[in-house]
Protein backbone atom coordinates (compact mmCIF):
# COMPACT_ATOMS: atom_id res chain seq x y z
CA UNK A 1 0.00 0.00 0.00
CA UNK A 2 1.64 3.54 -0.77
CA UNK A 3 1.99 6.02 1.90
CA UNK A 4 1.56 9.48 2.03
CA UNK A 5 2.49 12.36 5.34
CA UNK A 6 0.17 15.57 4.80
CA UNK A 7 1.91 18.36 5.91
CA UNK A 8 0.65 22.05 6.31
CA UNK A 9 2.06 25.66 7.78
CA UNK A 10 0.45 26.52 11.04
CA UNK A 11 1.01 29.36 13.53
CA UNK A 12 1.10 31.75 11.56
CA UNK A 13 -0.28 34.23 13.08
CA UNK A 14 0.70 37.40 15.81
CA UNK A 15 -0.94 38.63 18.70
CA UNK A 16 -4.69 39.29 17.95
CA UNK A 17 -3.94 38.27 14.41
CA UNK A 18 -4.76 34.70 12.72
CA UNK A 19 -4.26 33.27 9.25
CA UNK A 20 -4.75 29.83 9.99
CA UNK A 21 -7.60 27.48 11.63
CA UNK A 22 -4.56 25.42 13.17
CA UNK A 23 -7.00 23.00 15.78
CA UNK A 24 -9.38 22.08 12.69
CA UNK A 25 -6.32 21.53 10.57
CA UNK A 26 -4.54 19.30 13.26
CA UNK A 27 -7.41 16.96 12.96
CA UNK A 28 -6.47 16.41 9.40
CA UNK A 29 -2.81 16.42 9.27
CA UNK A 30 0.01 14.03 10.19
CA UNK A 31 2.72 16.82 10.37
CA UNK A 32 2.87 20.14 11.11
CA UNK A 33 5.00 23.05 10.25
CA UNK A 34 4.81 25.52 13.08
CA UNK A 35 6.07 29.45 12.20
CA UNK A 36 8.73 29.99 14.44
CA UNK A 37 8.29 33.52 14.75
CA UNK A 38 10.44 35.18 12.19
CA UNK A 39 7.86 35.42 9.25
CA UNK A 40 4.34 34.74 11.64
CA UNK A 41 3.76 33.34 15.04
CA UNK A 42 5.09 34.09 18.62
CA UNK A 43 5.35 32.69 21.56
CA UNK A 44 2.12 31.91 22.75
CA UNK A 45 0.83 30.97 19.29
CA UNK A 46 3.76 28.14 19.20
CA UNK A 47 2.81 27.10 22.43
CA UNK A 48 -0.75 26.82 21.98
CA UNK A 49 -0.29 24.71 18.28
CA UNK A 50 2.70 22.66 20.16
CA UNK A 51 -0.02 21.69 22.59
CA UNK A 52 -2.72 20.86 19.98
CA UNK A 53 -0.33 19.16 17.89
CA UNK A 54 0.75 16.55 20.64
CA UNK A 55 -2.38 15.89 22.04
CA UNK A 56 -3.38 14.64 18.28
CA UNK A 57 -0.09 12.97 17.91
CA UNK A 58 0.72 15.61 14.77
CA UNK A 59 4.54 15.75 14.42
CA UNK A 60 6.07 19.15 14.94
CA UNK A 61 8.24 20.50 12.37
CA UNK A 62 10.39 23.73 12.77
CA UNK A 63 8.91 26.21 9.83
CA UNK A 64 12.10 28.54 9.83
CA UNK A 65 12.50 31.72 7.17
CA UNK A 66 14.04 35.04 7.01
CA UNK A 67 13.13 37.12 9.56
CA UNK A 68 10.45 39.29 7.64
CA UNK A 69 7.37 39.57 9.56
CA UNK A 70 6.46 42.58 7.31
CA UNK A 71 6.45 40.33 4.09
CA UNK A 72 5.43 37.06 5.20
CA UNK A 73 8.72 35.74 4.64
CA UNK A 74 8.06 35.81 1.06
CA UNK A 75 10.39 38.66 0.21
CA UNK A 76 14.38 37.86 -1.56
CA UNK A 77 16.75 38.57 1.03
CA UNK A 78 20.27 38.45 1.28
CA UNK A 79 21.61 36.94 4.51
CA UNK A 80 24.92 36.45 4.99
CA UNK A 81 25.43 32.65 5.94
CA UNK A 82 26.57 32.81 9.25
CA UNK A 83 23.64 34.89 10.24
CA UNK A 84 21.38 33.00 8.54
CA UNK A 85 22.45 29.94 10.03
CA UNK A 86 22.70 31.28 13.11
CA UNK A 87 18.78 32.75 12.97
CA UNK A 88 17.58 29.04 11.65
CA UNK A 89 19.22 27.90 15.12
CA UNK A 90 17.70 30.35 17.01
CA UNK A 91 14.49 29.18 15.33
CA UNK A 92 14.54 25.61 15.88
CA UNK A 93 15.47 26.10 19.70
CA UNK A 94 12.60 28.34 20.51
CA UNK A 95 10.20 26.06 19.04
CA UNK A 96 12.05 23.19 20.97
CA UNK A 97 10.98 24.71 24.14
CA UNK A 98 7.54 24.54 23.46
CA UNK A 99 7.45 20.82 22.04
CA UNK A 100 9.06 20.12 25.12
CA UNK A 101 6.46 21.61 27.45
CA UNK A 102 4.11 19.71 25.50
CA UNK A 103 5.46 16.03 25.83
CA UNK A 104 7.32 16.00 22.56
CA UNK A 105 9.80 17.04 20.31
CA UNK A 106 11.02 18.70 17.15
CA UNK A 107 10.82 16.63 14.63
CA UNK A 108 11.99 18.09 11.73
CA UNK A 109 12.80 21.23 9.78
CA UNK A 110 11.28 22.84 6.77
CA UNK A 111 12.33 26.35 4.99
CA UNK A 112 9.23 28.58 4.28
CA UNK A 113 8.59 31.10 1.25
CA UNK A 114 11.34 33.17 -0.50
CA UNK A 115 13.94 31.21 1.69
CA UNK A 116 12.58 27.34 0.50
CA UNK A 117 12.77 28.78 -2.85
CA UNK A 118 15.68 30.16 -2.42
CA UNK A 119 17.92 27.27 -1.38
CA UNK A 120 16.44 24.93 -4.40
CA UNK A 121 19.43 26.73 -6.60
CA UNK A 122 21.37 28.44 -4.29
CA UNK A 123 23.83 26.44 -2.96
CA UNK A 124 25.65 28.61 0.10
CA UNK A 125 21.88 29.96 1.20
CA UNK A 126 21.46 26.26 1.18
CA UNK A 127 24.51 25.68 2.75
CA UNK A 128 23.33 28.12 5.84
CA UNK A 129 20.58 26.50 6.29
CA UNK A 130 21.95 22.94 7.30
CA UNK A 131 24.86 24.54 9.34
CA UNK A 132 21.52 25.97 11.59
CA UNK A 133 19.81 22.34 11.76
CA UNK A 134 23.21 21.21 12.48
CA UNK A 135 23.85 23.34 14.92
CA UNK A 136 20.23 23.27 16.86
CA UNK A 137 20.12 19.24 16.08
CA UNK A 138 22.41 17.00 14.13
CA UNK A 139 19.67 14.76 13.62
CA UNK A 140 16.48 16.47 12.38
CA UNK A 141 15.34 15.21 9.00
CA UNK A 142 15.15 18.54 6.66
CA UNK A 143 11.59 18.66 4.08
CA UNK A 144 12.14 20.16 0.73
CA UNK A 145 11.74 19.86 -2.76
CA UNK A 146 13.39 17.18 -4.95
CA UNK A 147 16.36 18.09 -6.55
CA UNK A 148 16.63 20.91 -4.72
CA UNK A 149 20.16 22.13 -3.53
CA UNK A 150 19.00 21.97 0.18
CA UNK A 151 18.19 18.01 0.09
CA UNK A 152 21.33 17.79 -1.53
CA UNK A 153 23.55 19.56 0.88
CA UNK A 154 21.58 18.32 3.88
CA UNK A 155 22.14 14.59 2.70
CA UNK A 156 26.28 15.23 2.58
CA UNK A 157 26.15 16.93 5.56
CA UNK A 158 24.07 13.52 7.11
CA UNK A 159 20.82 14.98 7.79
CA UNK A 160 17.86 12.80 6.89
CA UNK A 161 16.19 14.30 3.72
CA UNK A 162 12.28 14.02 3.04
CA UNK A 163 10.77 14.89 -0.24
CA UNK A 164 8.06 17.02 -0.86
CA UNK A 165 4.93 17.84 -3.35
CA UNK A 166 2.25 20.84 -3.31
CA UNK A 167 -0.84 19.30 -4.79
CA UNK A 168 -2.16 23.72 -5.02
CA UNK A 169 0.75 25.09 -6.63
CA UNK A 170 1.97 24.51 -10.16
CA UNK A 171 5.05 23.07 -11.49
CA UNK A 172 7.70 23.91 -13.89
CA UNK A 173 8.98 21.54 -16.61
CA UNK A 174 11.63 21.66 -14.00
CA UNK A 175 9.88 19.78 -11.53
CA UNK A 176 10.00 23.20 -9.32
CA UNK A 177 7.58 25.74 -8.54
CA UNK A 178 5.84 28.80 -10.54
CA UNK A 179 6.70 31.63 -8.55
CA UNK A 180 3.55 33.00 -6.69
CA UNK A 181 3.29 36.41 -8.61
CA UNK A 182 2.65 34.93 -11.81
CA UNK A 183 -0.67 33.80 -12.93
CA UNK A 184 -1.85 30.39 -12.57
CA UNK A 185 0.81 29.49 -9.46
CA UNK A 186 -1.63 28.64 -7.21
CA UNK A 187 -4.65 26.04 -7.95
CA UNK A 188 -7.85 27.05 -6.54
CA UNK A 189 -9.95 24.49 -8.14
CA UNK A 190 -10.57 22.02 -5.11
CA UNK A 191 -11.37 18.55 -7.27
CA UNK A 192 -8.54 19.57 -9.40
CA UNK A 193 -6.36 19.57 -6.02
CA UNK A 194 -7.82 16.61 -5.08
CA UNK A 195 -6.87 14.83 -8.61
CA UNK A 196 -3.25 15.92 -8.23
CA UNK A 197 -3.22 14.61 -4.20
CA UNK A 198 -4.03 11.27 -5.28
CA UNK A 199 -1.54 11.14 -9.02
CA UNK A 200 1.40 12.79 -6.85
CA UNK A 201 0.79 9.38 -3.84
CA UNK A 202 -0.28 7.00 -6.11
CA UNK A 203 2.28 7.39 -9.39
CA UNK A 204 4.79 10.15 -8.09
CA UNK A 205 3.36 12.80 -11.07
CA UNK A 206 2.21 16.13 -11.28
CA UNK A 207 1.01 17.85 -14.48
CA UNK A 208 3.27 21.12 -15.23
CA UNK A 209 1.57 24.45 -16.34
CA UNK A 210 2.48 23.67 -20.04
CA UNK A 211 0.98 20.03 -19.47
CA UNK A 212 3.53 17.59 -19.20
CA UNK A 213 3.98 14.91 -16.83
CA UNK A 214 6.45 15.54 -14.10
CA UNK A 215 8.00 12.89 -12.09
CA UNK A 216 8.15 14.04 -8.13
CA UNK A 217 8.55 11.07 -6.13
CA UNK A 218 7.28 12.82 -2.59
CA UNK A 219 7.26 11.55 0.73
CA UNK A 220 5.40 14.56 2.22
CA UNK A 221 1.88 16.65 0.65
CA UNK A 222 1.47 20.20 1.75
CA UNK A 223 -1.37 21.51 2.07
CA UNK A 224 -1.68 25.47 2.42
CA UNK A 225 -3.38 26.56 5.35
CA UNK A 226 -3.70 30.08 4.21
CA UNK A 227 -6.08 29.72 1.56
CA UNK A 228 -9.63 29.99 1.34
CA UNK A 229 -11.18 26.69 2.42
CA UNK A 230 -8.32 25.48 3.93
CA UNK A 231 -9.78 22.89 6.20
CA UNK A 232 -12.50 21.86 3.69
CA UNK A 233 -9.96 20.99 1.13
CA UNK A 234 -7.74 19.48 3.45
CA UNK A 235 -10.58 16.85 4.42
CA UNK A 236 -11.50 16.11 0.99
CA UNK A 237 -8.13 15.67 0.17
CA UNK A 238 -7.72 13.19 2.82
CA UNK A 239 -10.75 11.26 2.74
CA UNK A 240 -10.18 10.79 -1.24
CA UNK A 241 -6.72 9.51 -0.06
CA UNK A 242 -7.34 7.09 2.07
CA UNK A 243 -10.65 5.76 -0.37
CA UNK A 244 -7.98 5.30 -2.86
CA UNK A 245 -6.41 2.47 -0.52
CA UNK A 246 -3.35 5.21 0.25
CA UNK A 247 -1.76 5.19 4.29
CA UNK A 248 -1.66 8.53 4.96
CA UNK A 249 0.83 8.85 7.96
CA UNK A 250 3.45 11.03 9.44
CA UNK A 251 7.33 10.31 7.86
CA UNK A 252 9.00 10.61 11.21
Amino acid sequence: MSTIDLNADLGEGFGRWHLTDDEQLLSVVTSANVACGFHAGDAATMRRVCDLAAERGVRIGAQVSYRDLAGFGRRAMDVPPYELASEVAYQIGALEVFTRAAGARVAYVKPHGALYNRVVHDEEQAGAVVAGVMLADATLPVLGLPGSRLLDVAGRAGLPVVTEAFADRAYTDEGTLVPRGRDGAVITDPNAVVERSVALARSGVVTSRSGRDIPVRARSLCLHGDTPGAVDLARLVRARLEESGIRVEAFV
